[in-house]
């Protein structure tokens, strides 16, 4: 797998995520109610919810607010049922674009969706049109100040899947779906505090994009993630180290 796939992407958008942390709670809440409603309460025994709970963690999301949208979803609390749709389309320069959704209402999902797709000219897809690119991985991020070994030594003997170090320095640990909340406890255990842990969908191959077709995916990227009922938005874009930087260097002269 190459290293500078998925994690460049969204590194590059932490700062504007952090400026819709509101936007990103309510997210949170409703994965966490959906995992919760569909395995339970325990943990232990609902991989999803264990997934949703750290990223939740990670977006610094309080416990108690994570425990009533836990009880909310398992039925001790009343609250809205949601639907899980997905959507799948493509980009510019041909890309991948897949979307996981939570909404109480269909309708207007679609519609949102499609006009984003239109608006910043792409194109939406048929059931299975991407889907096929993606495989589900659970991935555990650290920064570059990490051990390599330790975080190596710790993740093999835990059954980690693949362990990549980026061109940047970061260390992404890939796990199977069902083996993530064991390697997640063993590095917790071993003393490594990560900058990111999910489940996800990753795309095994990646699309490299110039200067602006890139420009154009983060806008259309950020303009998904700006739709209530988007959860997760996913993509086959690959974005170079020195795209990245030109990119920051615009966005910095503008």
């Amino acid at each position: 797998m190459a290293g500078h796939s998925k994690w460049a992407n969204i590194q590059h958008r932490k700062g504007a995520q952090d400026a819709k942390r509101g936007k990103l709670f309510t997210k949170f809440i409703r994965e966490i109610t959906v995992a919760s409603k569909e395995g339970g309460s325990d943990i232990a025994n609902n991989p999803r919810l264990r997934a949703a709970i750290d990223k939740a963690l990670s977006g610094n999301m309080t416990r108690d607010v994570i425990e009533r949208a836990t009880k909310r979803g398992a039925g001790e609390l009343e609250g809205v049922t949601y639907e899980e749709i997905r959507y799948e389309g493509y980009g510019p320069n041909g890309i991948a674009i897949m979307l996981d959704c939570l909404t109480d209402n269909r309708n207007r999902t679609v519609a949102a969706v499609r006009n984003v797709f239109t608006k910043r000219g792409g194109n939406m897809g048929t059931d299975g049109s991407v889907a096929y690119l993606f495989h589900k991985k659970g991935i555990i991020s650290y920064s570059e100040d990490i051990d390599e070994d330790v975080v190596m030594e710790a993740a093999l003997e835990s059954g980690a899947d693949d362990i990549i170090t980026n061109e940047n320095g970061t260390i992404d640990v890939f796990t199977m779906p069902e083996d993530y909340s064991l390697v997640k406890d063993a590095l917790d255990k071993s003393g490594l505090e990560s900058t990111s842990s999910e489940v996800t969908m990753h795309p095994e191959t990646t699309v490299t994009l110039d200067v602006h077709d890139a420009e154009q995916a983060l806008a259309m990227i950020d303009a998904f993630e700006d739709l209530d009922d988007v959860q997760d938005v996913y993509t086959n874009a690959g974005f170079s180290a020195d795209v990245m930087a030109q990119l920051s260097e615009n966005a910095d002269q503008g």
